[in-house]
Formats: structure tokens, sequence, C-alpha cells
């Protein structure tokens, strides 16, 4: 029964589809007729704006994609919409396919060609209507085929109903992993009984899997607040010093695979050493509750200067450290660190005073300035040394005329 209704359903379908599209066709034949008659007193007198006007009141017609006129010679006279001149076109009259149709009317003025009209329609509105039609006779074959299947199951199953009913649950407590899932009890009998067992061991895998995901949330939770602690500078929030090593291992491992500088697609690794200027002066005349608030201040300014990708580190006390991966032109860090300079040196008001805060940072590039982690820290440092010889409240690149730090 549900093949032959399906069969059938399909051979209405495929009638239903070439009865439309030939109408449709002959619509737009008629129309694109009519519409080649109307360009023609436009297209002898070369009048682009009637014509435009001409392609505008047509292009109500539901469907329409495009009209495009031409010359005789091939040339574009006008079309709608705008973007259609670059379509490609076909002298083909009549074209025809399942996403639509494409048509070419000779425009003609008293016997002679003025031009060529080009009409592309679409087969959507029909196509959507045939998927409705299709949508409503397959859901009204599938109400019949459940119907039948019920009334025979009815029929049929009625003994079993309980055991058919035991195993679809079983079935949906192993794909889902529900187990407050529950069998029902209608009888007191063996099948009864056995639902019942059924239901106690629910009960106990339910009890034991809220407390293995309990645990298991506990151990997550207490796992990432350790990461925060060992990671995490609890004055700032910032990366400490053992995530800035962690980060700068890791980025000479990628280093060490990417493309040599210079090289098509060869990239830098630019160190910022960071060191406040002034600050033992805060911490001995305020006190260390105004120097923690001048620190967690310059780390908000400096942080709201940055780029997504930069990571900015404390390394201890006064000291910050800036990587900058994938760098181009060392001079755009050298206008990060001016960045940088000017964020600090804004004024810093703390318990009611001015704190008179700068900050000195000192440069390095690998693999300009340095091949290893150490020597580049080392690099960034005698620059940053370079930069406070020079007045400080300045940056400077490392070089090798740079003293070493003390």
């Amino acid at each position: 029964m549900g093949a032959a209704l399906l069969l059938s359903s399909l051979a209405l379908a495929v009638w239903v589809h070439h009865s439309l599209r030939e109408a449709q066709l002959k619509a737009a034949e008629q129309s694109a007729q009519l519409l080649a008659e109307n360009l023609a007193p436009a297209l002898a007198f070369h009048d682009e704006r009637a014509t435009r006007e001409a392609l505008v009141a047509f292009s109500r017609r539901e469907g329409l994609q495009s009209l495009v006129v031409r010359q005789p010679n091939g040339e574009t006279f006008s079309h709608w919409p705008g973007a259609i001149a670059a379509a490609p076109w076909s002298d083909a009259p009549v074209q025809v396919d399942w996403q639509g149709l494409r048509l070419v009317v000779p425009v003609r003025l008293h016997g002679e060609r003025l031009g060529s009209l080009g009409w592309q329609e679409s087969f959507e509105a029909l196509n959507d209507t045939l998927l409705r039609l299709a949508a409503g006779a397959v859901t009204v074959l599938a109400l019949a085929l459940v119907g039948a299947s019920l009334l025979l199951r009815w029929t049929q199953r009625r003994a079993l109903a309980p055991l058919i009913a035991l195993s679809r649950l079983a079935e949906r407590v192993a794909t889902s992993q529900d187990y407050s899932l529950r069998a029902a009890v209608r009888e007191n009998d063996e099948v009864g009984r056995l639902a019942e067992r059924f239901n106690g061991m629910l009960r106990r895998i339910e009890v034991w899997h809220e407390d293995m995901n309990q645990r298991l949330a506990q151990e997550q939770q207490s796992g990432r607040a350790l990461q925060q602690l060992a990671h995490r500078d609890t004055l700032t929030g910032l990366p400490n010093r053992l995530a800035f090593e962690l980060t700068l291992e890791r980025l000479f491992i990628d280093l060490h695979h990417a493309p040599p500088t210079g090289q098509a697609g060869g990239q830098r690794l630019a160190l910022l050493f960071i060191d406040l200027d002034n600050f033992k002066h805060v911490n001995d005349r305020c006190g260390h509750a105004a120097g923690d608030a001048v620190l967690t201040e310059v780390s908000r300014r400096m942080s709201s200067v940055l780029r997504a990708s930069d990571t900015l580190f404390r390394l201890g006390g006064d000291e910050f450290a800036l990587l900058v991966a994938d760098v181009a032109e060392p001079d755009v860090v050298e206008q990060l660190a001016g960045r940088l300079i000017d964020s600090v040196n804004q004024p810093l008001v703390v318990q009611g005073q001015v704190q008179p805060v700068g900050a000195t940072v000192g440069l390095a590039f690998v693999p300009d300035d340095a091949t290893d982690p150490q020597s580049l820290l080392s690099a960034a440092d005698a620059a940053m040394y370079a930069a406070k010889h020079a007045g400080k409240n300045t940056f400077r690149r490392a070089t090798s005329d740079h003293p070493a730090g003390p």
C-alpha cells in the first residue's frame, strides 16, 4: 500500500511539475514578447531612460531574475538589475532547466531588428509549491502507514506490550544515558516484578552517576584554581614570571619551525622589558598599599594600549615584560613602546597625591639580538638600562654598545 501510494504521488508530482512549467514558459514568452514591443520605440531613438523604465515596470513579475537589452552588435544597451551587466549571454531563443528559463526575443520595429531582449526567470516559486505538495503527500502517506502499523501492532502484540515498553526504555537509557527514566508497572506479575527490579537498578545508577559528576566538577574547579594561582599575579591579575618563561619557550619553539626572517613568511619575536621609574619612592613615602595601587593602575593602563595578540606579564616588583609575536617591522614595536610609556606617564593620583611614576623600556628582537630565551632577556635588560642612563621615561633597542645592567 505504501509503495503504491508513493508511486502514484511521484507520477502526479511529475505531471503537475511539467504542466506548471509549460504554463510558466508560455506566460513568460507572452510577457517577453509584449515587453519587446514596448521597447521597440525606445531602442529606435536610443532612449536609455525609457528603456530602463520599461524594464523596471516589468520587473514586478514574480520570479523574474534579470532583463537585458542588447544592440544588434551585441553590446548591452540597458539591463535590470544593475549587476546583470556581467551575466553570460546566449543567443538560443529558449533555454529551460530545473532552476528556471531563459528567453531571447528579438526587438523589431516595422520589420527591422533593433536589438534583442534577454529574459531570465526562476522556477523557485514553482519548485517551492511542488515541494510543499510533496511534503503534504508524504505526510498523509506517513500518517496512513503509522495508523495501519499501530493497528497491526495493537492487534498482534497486545499481550507483549509491557515487554516491548521495557525493551524500548532500556534502549532509551542506553542511548541518552538518562538514568532518571522509569518503567511503568502495570500488573503485579512476572513482567511487573521485572520492571520494579529494572527501576531499582536505574535508581542506584542515577545516584552513583550524580555523585561521580559532582566529584569530577569539584576536581576540575580545583585544577582551574591551582592553574590560576600558579600562572597569575594575585595583585594585578597579569600572567606571572612562570607564565612568562613557559610562553617564551613556546614562542621560541614556534620560531624554530617558522621560515627565517627575510624569507617569505619570516617574522620576528619582540620582548619589551619594562621597569617603573620612581616606584621605590612611592613605597618609601606612601607605603606598600599605595605601591600596590600604583602597580594595579599601571598594569591596567599598559594593558589598555595593547593588541589582543600581545601578552603583558608582571615579572615581580616593578618589572614587567611584554611579548609581541609575528613582528614584521621593528618600527611597530617601537611605536608600541612609546604608547606604553605615554600611558604610564599620565597623571596618577593615589591617596590624594600625584605619584611621579614613569616607565623605561628595553627592546630586543629574535633573531636580530638573540637566539635563545636567556640571551633575549639579557639583551632586553641591557637595553632597558641604556634607556635609564639616557634619562628614563624612554626606550632603547638592544645593541652591542649597550652596557649590561647591574
